[in-house]
């Protein structure tokens, strides 16, 4: 699939990145670490050479399922990972990105992130510029190649700004969740920051596989999820009804079209997660795919269905 380039840097990255949440098990449920080794492999295989971690994932097991998997491809590879809301501490990211290194067998990182801004979940705030310096002498001494941001503000965005080069900003966006659009899509586009997508599949409501009344067992992140709720849950699956013949029309799959919708807009890629290899592989293919003109108004009209009922929370979970 033809690469695009991460923010202002020579990074290229596949416009579908294979992200490995549940590859750490933790807020998961029935994951098995051979079968998670098949399926990373089955997405680089397939043509996805950008893999997403984060060293929160199971405390560095996701990062050490990709060493498992594929560290033998490094050089043909982009790991990208992040640091944790209560690491943001010189000291601290120094020694997390370094336990990084170590989970992930590489000597760099091409993408390093702020998972959460300080503050999150409770935990201690620490001046943003104070975390900045962590990630610029990193970059400086060749152990990153790239900063990116996940779940911040436009506002917040702005600020990290001020210290250092952003080249990405990972939120959660998808047809059916667009915070992103509102908050920080204008502002990426104007500073040619990358918007990785996260959740580009509704955490799996897209592809269509949960029907009405679905219920996901207990220590499944998805059953806090609010488009899994209530009558959001069932606008969502009339939306479905309404995205399938576009599908057909298309010959691809749901989940395959709504990440060729996501791929269509400005400065998006669209990580997507997998638990096994056909869905890795089935992921990938939409990395060749485009939509008319015409099907993505529609899609996104379709979506507004959904998302214009939304408050403007971005955090999609109620924990």
């Amino acid at each position: 699939m033809e690469t695009r380039i991460l923010g202002s840097t020579t990074i290229q990255v596949t416009p579908i990145i294979m992200g490995t949440w549940q590859a750490g098990k933790r807020w998961w449920v029935d994951i098995d670490d051979a079968e998670t080794i098949r399926t990373i492999q089955a997405a680089v295989d397939a043509g996805i050479t950008t893999l997403d971690t984060a060293e929160v994932y199971g405390d560095g097991h996701s990062e050490q399922m990709i060493a498992q998997a594929v560290s033998g491809q490094r050089s043909q590879l982009v790991y990208a990972s992040k640091v944790f809301a209560n690491h943001l501490k010189y000291e601290q990211v120094i020694e997390a990105c370094d336990r990084s290194l170590q989970n992930l067998q590489t000597d760099y990182i091409d993408l390093y992130q702020i998972h959460w801004p300080a503050g999150s979940f409770d935990t201690e705030v620490v001046p943003i510029a104070d975390t900045m310096a962590a990630f610029n002498h990193l970059q400086e001494v060749g152990k990153i190649r790239a900063i990116g941001m996940s779940n911040f503000s436009k506002a917040q965005l702005m600020e990290a700004a001020q210290y250092g080069r952003i080249d990405s900003i990972q939120p959660p966006y998808s047809l059916f969740w667009r915070w992103a659009e509102a908050e920080l899509q204008a502002y990426c586009v104007e500073h040619k920051i990358s918007i990785l997508a996260y959740s580009s599949l509704a955490q799996g409501l897209l592809t269509g596989r949960f029907g009405p009344g679905h219920q996901f067992p207990e220590g499944d992140n998805r059953g806090a999820n609010t488009l899994f709720h209530g009558e959001h849950y069932q606008r969502a699956q009339q939306a479905l009804d309404r995205l399938r013949p576009i599908a057909v029309r298309n010959q691809m799959t749901l989940g395959q079209l709504a990440l060729a919708w996501l791929m269509a807009q400005p400065q998006t890629v669209a990580i997507a997660g997998a638990r096994h290899p056909e869905q890795a592989q089935e992921n990938a293919q939409a990395g060749d795919q485009t939509l008319s003109a015409e099907d993505l108004t529609a899609m996104d009209q379709i979506g507004h269905t959904v998302t214009d009922h939304l408050d403007n929370n971005p955090v999609m979970w109620t924990w």
